[in-house]
């Protein structure tokens, strides 16, 4: 083989090496990734975070020892991979971060190795209720800007938005029905393949069929009659009635569980826990 065919042969062996090295990367990436989230989840609980949990979340007192384990093990992933900024003054602490962590991994609880929220990017915190324009359709394409008064919000583009005091409040009183950190975080998993619409991703056709049949009819009841465990504010749309139903779930099992055991096994059965044994 002569210089000129050997010269003229390396772009092309050094493309093949690079789309090799890309392809190796590509592959390992996953692996590698569970691979650092169990060494997370493998650290010991500072005793720190532990009092804070004590005084702020006073709901993982009550789960099992080995959900407790779990738990601690997702907060420590949730904290490595999700920033927290502070908007207004806010301070970001352990004390913040950990509330929040704590609150947002019980709808992750029923599995060992979740995908921890995978389209969070960032946690925004305000000190207290806080302000958003919203534009508002009139008509001939006309639109009217709002100013509204919010406690939380998720974005699809990968943000929750939290007011600290109602965060706290409502991680205060595991038993009212009414919790912020919640609400949001299950529009997260709603919104994890694509914008909320009250139907999370459930891994058959049947499965599928079956919430949608459930949601729909426990919706259209909420939207014609009150409910004494539901919150009216579920009947504005299906992404806010399947966050509402996640706050009555984690935090008021058993009362869900008797006006509507429908909706209770299937909210069981997506986030496979059951609060009722707590």
């Amino acid at each position: 083989m002569t210089a000129e065919v050997v010269y003229a042969a390396l772009p092309i062996v050094l493309l093949a090496i690079v789309a090799l090295l890309t392809v190796t990367a590509l592959v390992a990436q996953p692996w590698l990734k569970e691979r650092r989230r169990e060494q997370l989840r493998a650290r010991p609980f500072p005793a720190a975070w532990r009092r804070i949990l004590r005084q702020r979340v006073p709901v993982v007192a009550r789960l099992p020892s080995d959900l407790q384990r779990r738990l601690k093990g997702h907060v420590h992933v949730f904290l490595a991979e999700k920033p927290f900024i502070g908007c207004q003054g806010q301070a970001i602490t352990n004390e913040v971060r950990i509330t929040v962590a704590a609150q947002a991994c019980l709808l992750l609880l029923g599995h060992e190795r979740p995908d921890c929220y995978p389209r969070l990017r960032q946690v925004l915190v305000y000190p207290d209720a806080f302000v958003v324009n919203r534009e508002r359709p009139l008509g001939a394409g006309l639109m009217q800007e709002q100013r509204r008064t919010m406690t939380g919000e998720s974005w699809t583009q990968g943000q929750v938005i939290l007011s600290w005091a109602e965060v706290v409040a409502g991680a205060a009183d595991p038993s009212d029905g009414r919790n912020v950190t919640l609400h949001e975080f299950a529009h997260q998993i709603d919104q994890d393949t694509g914008v909320a619409d009250g139907r999370p991703w459930r891994p058959s056709s049947a499965k599928r069929q079956r919430w949608s049949t459930v949601m729909d009819e426990a919706f259209e009841r909420l939207r014609n009659a009150p409910s004494a465990v539901i919150d009216g504010y579920g009947a504005s749309e299906p992404a806010e009635f399947f966050a509402v139903v996640t706050e009555v779930f984690f935090e008021r099992p058993q009362d869900l569980a008797a006006e509507a055991p429908d909706v209770y096994g299937e909210l069981a059965a997506l986030y496979r826990v059951n609060p009722i044994a707590w």
